[in-house]
């Protein structure tokens, strides 16, 4: 792992900084192929309007750009996390308004799961923490990540990938790093982020290709019965694209969508790319 602090080799933080004190800051994981960062332009949009709705001023887009590139450059296969935080504050969870905001840059292998070639259908489980609603939040990603953590914690099967997560009034909303999409005929459904959740790239990727595979996006609430009668289902995150889902685990129960096609095409047009 390589890590840059404000575009400067190193791995210090000033202990003040507010990402660390209050998680004040936006994060985005991109993903490298041969020098070149997939789907850039969506992570950058989704980072500076982020940084518009938490009141924070951004890096200077050409410097970020600068940055990225040279970070990617000569990479076959990599991983690339990019922390923006408020900056160095002062005592108090109110802003000054002259914060600088701190760039935290790093380089990681390209996780070996995630080949150049179509996923085979993942097992994955319904999680029991939930996700607290807040809409002023609500599809950023933000540096808050505990809710996933706790997730997270709750298994230690490798045979499961995934954990799908419910709100607090029982509907789907997210895996603990991915976005989910359920296929019932020709409509693709996700759920819908205006309460909580991340809207992920890759989502966004999806929802903007699927009318060209003859699909009809939607987002909406989706309930666990949606889950159970899918045809298809399938998670996506920025480093993965699509994956198909093979078993959702509820419990004693098992549900087990038998379609990939959507996911498999999906993965194609994503080769372009690359």
């Amino acid at each position: 792992m390589i890590s840059w602090i404000d575009g400067v080799r190193g791995t210090r933080i000033d202990w003040r900084d507010r990402g660390l004190q209050y998680g004040d800051g936006l994060f985005e994981t991109m993903r490298v192929r041969a020098g070149r960062i997939r789907l850039l332009d969506r992570h950058l949009e989704r980072l500076l309007a982020g940084c518009a709705r938490l009141g924070m001023t951004p890096p200077p887009s050409g410097r970020l750009r600068r940055e990225l590139a040279a970070a990617a450059a000569g990479q076959d296969d990599a991983v690339l996390k990019l922390i923006v935080t408020r900056g160095r504050g002062e005592r108090g969870y109110r802003p000054t308004g002259r914060e600088r905001a701190t760039r935290i840059l790093s380089r990681w292998p390209a996780p070996s799961s995630s080949g150049h070639a179509p996923a085979p259908p993942i097992t994955v489980r319904i999680c029991r923490t939930r996700l607290a609603s807040n809409p002023a939040l609500a599809g950023l990603k933000t540096l808050n990540r505990l809710e996933s953590v706790l997730a997270r914690s709750e298994w230690r099967d490798p045979r499961i990938v995934e954990g799908l997560m419910l709100d607090v009034e029982g509907h789907v909303v997210c895996g603990t790093m991915s976005n989910l999409f359920v296929r019932h005929g020709t409509v693709l459904a996700t759920p819908l982020l205006d309460r909580c959740g991340v809207a992920g790239v890759m989502r966004g990727f999806v929802l903007g290709e699927a009318r060209a595979l003859g699909l009809r996006p939607s987002e909406r609430r989706i309930g666990l019965q949606d889950l159970a009668s899918a045809e298809e289902a399938f998670i996506t995150n920025a480093l993965t694209g699509p994956v198909p889902i093979g078993v959702i685990r509820h419990g004693r129960e098992r549900w087990r969508p038998r379609a990939t096609e959507a996911a498999r095409r999906l993965h194609e047009r994503l080769g372009a790319w690359r």
